[in-house]
C-alpha cells in the first residue's frame, strides 16, 4: 500500500502543471508522511450533481488545475466536439486560472468556449447559459465554503445544474482522461460586458413596482457581488446600498468572518452594525458568489435577520400577486417550510416539492414562476417565467428591496408582511439543528440509528410516521433524509449536508393565530426549542 500511495504520488507530480501544488507535494515525498499521502491519494474528489468541491491542494482527493483539466476534459468527452460551453468564476484562490484550465481543455477538444469577462455572481453564469444559447456552462466556485475550498459546477443547456444521468456520465469520462499533460489545448473567447448588461436588464424586469423610498445596508462578504448588485439597484432606480467597506472588496481569505455564509454565526455582525448606525430599512447580504440572499429587518430591540422560509414565503405572496397564468408553478424542497403549498393555493397556483437543491426544484415542472429554498437560495420570476433558471442572489435582493419600499409608503414594514402572512395561513415556525463534525462516519453512524430505532416522541409531540426518503417517495427520487409527521401539525427533516461535513436537521411547526401574533410566536418558539432539545438527545453526536 505504502509503495502504491508513493506510485501515485510521483505519477500525479509528474503531469502537474502548478508549481505550488509541486512543491507541496514534493516535499510530502520527502518526509514521507504516509498519514498525508494517504488523504490526498487514498479517495477522489467524486463528480456529482454538485460537481466538484472541496480543499484546494495537490492529489486527486484535492481541488487543483490537474483535478480541474481532467473534469473539463470528461465534460468535453460528453459534449463531443462542435458544442458551445461558457464558463464563469468568482474571486477564490485559483478561480480564475481553473476557468482558464477548463477554456483551453474544451477549447483543444474543439468546443467553442467563452468566458465571463470578470469574477461575476454566479447568476450571471447561469444566465448567460441561456441568453448566448450555449450548450452547457461551467462556474468555479464553492459558495459559502471556508476560505481553502474551491469548486467546479456545471450547468446544461436549459440553464440549470445538472442532474443524473448526465453527471454520472461526466464522472465516467473522467476516470478515463488519461494524463493531463497530453491533453491538447486551443483559443477561447472572453465574453463583454454585455453578458452582464443582459443579466441586468433581466432582472431589473421583474415586477418591483414604483416604490424606491428605501435606506440599505448591504455587504457582499467578501465575495463578487457588490458591483453586480449596486449596478441592478441603480438601473431600478433605488438609491445606492450603504456597503460594509470591510467586506465590499473581493477577499479569497475572508479575513473578517470564520465561514462566509450569511446563516453562520457572526457573519452578519458588521452588516447589523452598520444597518443601526445608518438607520437602514433593511439589511441586505450576499454568500461569495451572490447566488444567495440573507435580509434583516429591524426591530425595537435591534435588527433580526429572516429565516430562509420567511423571506421564502414573503417573496412567494409577491410573485404570484404579479402574475395570474392558472398553471403557473411554484416549488421547494422537503425542507422547506410547508407555507408555500398554502400561499399556492390561496393564489390559485400550482405547488410542487422537490428534493434539496436547485437542480430539482428548476426540474419541478413547467410554468415555473419562483422556486426557493431555505437555505437562502430563491428564483424569482414573472409573468415572462424566470430570468435565472438556479438561486439568484441578486435578482432576490432587488426584489425585497421593491417588496420593502412598497410596505415603507403605507407606513409598514417586512415584519407587519410576515404577521399578515401568519393570521392568514397559520404561522409557520421552522428552525434548524446542524452538527458539524470532523469525521464523517459520525453522520452515517447517526443516520444508521435513526433507521434502526427511530423516536417515538420529539418535544411532547408523537411521531405520527417516519418516512425513510432512501427509497423515494411520492414521486422523489431517493435521497438520504428522513421525515417525522409529528402529531399537532409538526415535522422534521433529516439529512447529511451535500457540501459541507454536517447533519443537518429541520424544524418545523404550526400554530394557528386566533388572537395576537406574538402569542403565537412565543409558543411556536417553545415547541421548536422542546423538539430541539429532544433531537439533539437522540442525535447524540
Amino acid at each position: 500500500m505504502v509503495r502504491d500511495l508513493v506510485r501515485q504520488a510521483e505519477e500525479w507530480l509528474a503531469q502537474d502543471p502548478d508549481p505550488e501544488t509541486g512543491e507541496e507535494l514534493a516535499k510530502i515525498l520527502d518526509s514521507g508522511d504516509l498519514a498525508e499521502l494517504e488523504s490526498r491519494f487514498g479517495a477522489k474528489l467524486e463528480f456529482g450533481t454538485a460537481g466538484l468541491r472541496g480543499e484546494l491542494g495537490a492529489g486527486p482527493g484535492r481541488m487543483n488545475r490537474v483535478t480541474v483539466m481532467r473534469a473539463a476534459a470528461g465534460l468535453a468527452a460528453v459534449l463531443g466536439p462542435g458544442g458551445h460551453v461558457v464558463i464563469g468564476y468568482d474571486a477564490r484562490h485559483n478561480s480564475e486560472v481553473f476557468a482558464h484550465d477548463s477554456a483551453a481543455v474544451l477549447a483543444g477538444a474543439g468546443l467553442r468556449v467563452s468566458v465571463l469577462p470578470r469574477p461575476l455572481p454566479t447568476p450571471v453564469l447561469a444566465f448567460a447559459v441561456r441568453h448566448l444559447g450555449a450548450d452547457a456552462g461551467v462556474t468555479v466556485t464553492a459558495s459559502h465554503n471556508p476560505p481553502r475550498d474551491n469548486g467546479y459546477k456545471v450547468y446544461w443547456g436549459d440553464g440549470s445544474q445538472i442532474v443524473p444521468p448526465v453527471d454520472g456520465e461526466i464522472s465516467a469520462a473522467i476516470d478515463a482522461v488519461g494524463p493531463v499533460g497530453e491533453l491538447p489545448r486551443g483559443p477561447w473567447a472572453t465574453l463583454g460586458e454585455d453578458v452582464v448588461h443582459a443579466y441586468l436588464a433581466a432582472v431589473t424586469a421583474l415586477p418591483l413596482g414604483e416604490d424606491r423610498e428605501l435606506r440599505v445596508a448591504y455587504t457582499p462578504l467578501h465575495g463578487v457581488g457588490a458591483a453586480t448588485l449596486a449596478a441592478a439597484f441603480e438601473r431600478a432606480g433605488f438609491a445606492a446600498p450603504e456597503m460594509v467597506a470591510a467586506q465590499a472588496e473581493p477577499d479569497p481569505d475572508f479575513p473578517t468572518v470564520p465561514f462566509p455564509n450569511p446563516e453562520e454565526p457572526g457573519a452578519m455582525d458588521l452588516a447589523l452594525g452598520l444597518a443601526a448606525r445608518i438607520g437602514a430599512d433593511i439589511v441586505l447580504a450576499n454568500d461569495p458568489d451572490a447566488d444567495r440572499c440573507a435580509v434583516g429587518v429591524p426591530t425595537p430591540d435591534g435588527f433580526r435577520m429572516l429565516t430562509g422560509d420567511e423571506l421564502g414565503g414573503l417573496l412567494a405572496e409577491h410573485v404570484l400577486t404579479h402574475t395570474s397564468d392558472p398553471s403557473r408553478l411554484v416549488a421547494t424542497t422537503i425542507v422547506s417550510s410547508s407555507l408555500l403549498a398554502g400561499i399556492a393555493a390561496a393564489h390559485g397556483a400550482r405547488y410542487a416539492e422537490t428534493l434539496t437543491g436547485f437542480k430539482w426544484i428548476m426540474r419541478a415542472g413547467e410554468g415555473l414562476v419562483y422556486g426557493y429554498e431555505e437555505a437562502l437560495g430563491y428564483s424569482v420570476g414573472s409573468g415572462q417565467g424566470l430570468p435565472v433558471r438556479d438561486k439568484d442572489g441578486i435578482g432576490a435582493a432587488l426584489t425585497v428591496a421593491a417588496l420593502a419600499a412598497t410596505a415603507k409608503r403605507a407606513g409598514r414594514t417586512l415584519l407587519d408582511l410576515l404577521d399578515d402572512q401568519a393570521r392568514r395561513y397559520g404561522l409557520h415556525a421552522t428552525s434548524q439543528l446542524s452538527v458539524r463534525v470532523a469525521d464523517l462516519s459520525l453522520i452515517d453512524g447517526a443516520m444508521r440509528r435513526l433507521r434502526e430505532a427511530p423516536p417515538a416522541s420529539l418535544g411532547g409531540r408523537a411521531v405520527e410516521s417516519a418516512d425513510d426518503l432512501a427509497a423515494g417517495s411520492a414521486g422523489l427520487p431517493p435521497t438520504d433524509a428522513l421525515r417525522y409527521t409529528l402529531s399537532g401539525r409538526a415535522r422534521v427533516v433529516v439529512r447529511p449536508s451535500g457540501t459541507e461535513p454536517k447533519l443537518k436537521c429541520y424544524l418545523e411547526v404550526v400554530v394557528p393565530v386566533t388572537g395576537d401574533v406574538a402569542d403565537a410566536r412565543a409558543e411556536a418558539a417553545r415547541a421548536l426549542a422542546a423538539v430541539t432539545e429532544d433531537l439533539s438527545a437522540v442525535l447524540a453526536l
